[in-house]
């Protein structure tokens, strides 16, 4: 019996027609496919004329999924793993795989494909020799409070994913740190038929895609400008110092936002615990 081998696979983010020669070849040769949505991989397979077993491994699933996979390339077969779309654990399961299969001593080989990641990126237009990957902003609290700060803070490019029902909100966050005139890309629907890339002010990106856009979203922040990217943080507890000596938390914010170039709402929400 031989050593199975795990294929972990870069599928297309939207366009179908950017399926690789090698992704072809090698889903057309693995014994069994691993997706997280087995729905779509159907919908890949059949495109390439592939006939070839599926199952579901996500996120919920995960840990369980993987010694089940272990167990099958022990038993001599080759597996393929592929995630909803691009490459597996960027924002997406597979990564956890990726690190089981390697203690367990079985050979692991990455097939490259689309990433959404990338692809913004050079669309934006902004220097990409240095960036930053976020993936999903935390839905709240001090913990996406925080990540903000960092976004705003930072002199690279930032990469986001956003869901489309929370893009607003995104936005509207991203807008508080970051001043209205930070640029920024929001990508669309990228490689479909409907893609759609804008760059311009952050103030202008809600009113140009309204309160839910359509299709997967990719969002580019361009980076601070060089030495003169203000520190949302510390504007903050400069401002903590100005309300424990007896000032109060509007005027604090208003004094630090004028000094510091840190939008005042962002500075006085902090303060008054809505991070």
């Amino acid at each position: 019996m031989g050593e199975g081998r795990l294929f972990v696979c870069g599928t297309p983010i939207g366009n179908l027609s950017d399926v690789t020669e090698r992704l072809r070849q090698v889903l057309g040769g693995v014994d069994l496919v691993y997706a997280e949505d087995t729905r779509r991989a159907a919908k890949l397979l059949s495109r390439l004329g592939v006939e070839v077993p599926v199952r579901s491994l996500f996120t919920g699933n995960e840990r369980g999924r993987t010694e089940e996979l272990l167990d099958r390339l022990a038993e001599g077969l080759d597996v393929a793993y592929i995630s909803d779309a691009g490459m597996p654990a960027i924002s997406d399961p597979g990564a956890w795989l990726v690190r089981a299969a390697r203690q367990a001593g079985r050979p692991v080989t990455v097939i490259p494909g689309p990433s959404a990641v990338t692809t913004a990126l050079l669309a934006s237009g902004f220097p990409s020799d240095r960036f930053v990957f976020e993936g999903f902003l935390p839905r709240k609290g001090r913990v996406r409070a925080e990540r903000l700060r960092s976004v705003a803070a930072d002199e690279r490019p930032t990469v986001l994913f956003v869901s489309p029902h929370r893009f607003a909100q995104d936005v509207a966050d991203l807008r508080e740190v970051l001043g209205d005139d930070r640029e920024v890309a929001v990508a669309r629907e990228l490689t479909k038929l409907h893609e759609e890339v804008w760059v311009g002010p952050i103030s202008e990106a809600a009113g140009r895609f309204g309160e839910e856009v359509k299709g997967e979203v990719t969002i580019v922040v361009s980076g601070a400008p060089e030495g003169h990217a203000p520190d949302p943080a510390d504007a903050v507890e400069e401002a903590r110092r100005l309300v424990a000596g007896g000032m109060p938390a509007s005027e604090a914010a208003r004094r630090v936002a004028a000094e510091r170039g840190v939008p005042r709402r962002f500075i006085y929400q902090s303060l008054i615990g809505q991070d």
